[in-house]
């Protein structure tokens, strides 16, 4: 078994740890970044932030949809206190899809009460007949909702705008 040591000066110490900072800080300074694929480009506009909480009157659900770009009128159409299912079938299990696509997720309200307002929108373009947004409130906090048409071969997509 061999035993080596070393000994080293402080300024030796020194000037090392100097110049291996310096390749550190070369290396941070000139290496590319690389876009990762299926993720929107850094920019100012990709870095939208939506607010989910403080959501307690139906005027405070509206000024959420307002955060995508949606114009409603300040009273919903509906205000209703529903149960999320215990059991999710084919069609709510469809639903929580809808919802986990837009990073919400009703599986850990199952059982609960919430408050489901409902508000015609008034700036939906491309289409001609009535759209509804549909907010799911459960404790001041949007769990979940979505943005559809009243027709019923239509549409049901989430907040964001198309």
């Amino acid at each position: 078994m061999f035993i080596y040591s070393m000994r080293a000066s402080t300024i030796k110490m020194v000037g090392v740890i100097c110049v291996a900072l310096t390749v550190l800080i070369t290396l941070i300074a000139f290496v590319p970044t690389y876009a990762i694929p299926n993720q929107p480009a850094a920019d100012a506009d990709a870095e939208v932030k939506y607010s989910y909480d403080k959501v307690k009157t139906p005027s405070d659900a509206a000024n959420f949809l307002a955060q995508f770009g949606w114009e409603v009128e300040g009273t919903p159409i509906e205000e209703k206190t529903v149960t999320i299912p215990g059991e999710f079938d084919k069609v709510f299990a469809a639903y929580n899809e809808l919802q986990k696509a837009q990073g919400l997720n009703l599986t850990k309200y199952r059982g609960k009460d919430v408050t489901r307002y409902t508000f015609a929108i008034k700036n939906y373009e491309g289409y001609e007949g009535t759209v509804w947004a549909n907010v799911l409130v459960h404790r001041g906090k949007v769990i979940g909702g979505d943005v559809c048409s009243a027709d019923v071969s239509g549409f049901v997509h989430g907040f964001e705008k198309k």
